[in-house]
């Protein structure tokens, strides 16, 4: 069977199907993989909050937790970097502010899960202490108010 050209190139795929949508030939077009390709869109945009979200909260945690001040810097620039790369997400897809909540349920569980088996010595606690809020999560210096 001949593979589609979605299968083949889909970089080619894509080329066409902007061609195709640009003059309204929506005949020709190939709408499952078009379909598929839109909703996965969606699907990434979530999965990069909520894997942006466990980075940031098992960073969180250990600066919060964890007696290493060696290692504080490294943890503190990785907070760093993860709040703006959520401050870039979010003015991007800023329709990712309402998931914001739920994002932060299901990171929250990963990452506790994730400090507790790195340092199984560390009393974690069981909800986040702090405010869950998005500005808090990207401006607080949480140790500092430990």
């Amino acid at each position: 069977m001949m593979r589609s050209l979605y299968e083949q190139d889909i970089l080619l795929w894509v080329e066409e199907t902007v061609s195709k949508l640009k003059a309204k030939d929506f005949e020709s077009l190939d709408l499952d993989n078009l379909i598929e390709e839109v909703e996965s869109l969606g699907i990434s945009q979530k999965k990069e909050l909520i894997n942006r979200l466990i980075v940031l909260l098992e960073h969180l945690l250990k600066r919060l937790y964890v007696d290493l001040p060696y290692d504080y810097n490294g943890w503190e620039r990785t907070i760093r970097t993860q709040r703006n790369n959520l401050q870039v997400l979010i003015k991007q897809v800023p329709s990712l502010k309402s998931r914001w909540e739920s994002s932060f349920i299901d990171a929250w569980e990963i990452a506790l899960k994730t400090v507790r088996e790195e340092y199984s010595q560390i009393s974690f606690p069981d909800h986040w202490p702090f405010s869950q809020e998005l500005e808090a999560m990207l401006n607080n210096r949480f140790w500092e108010e430990n």
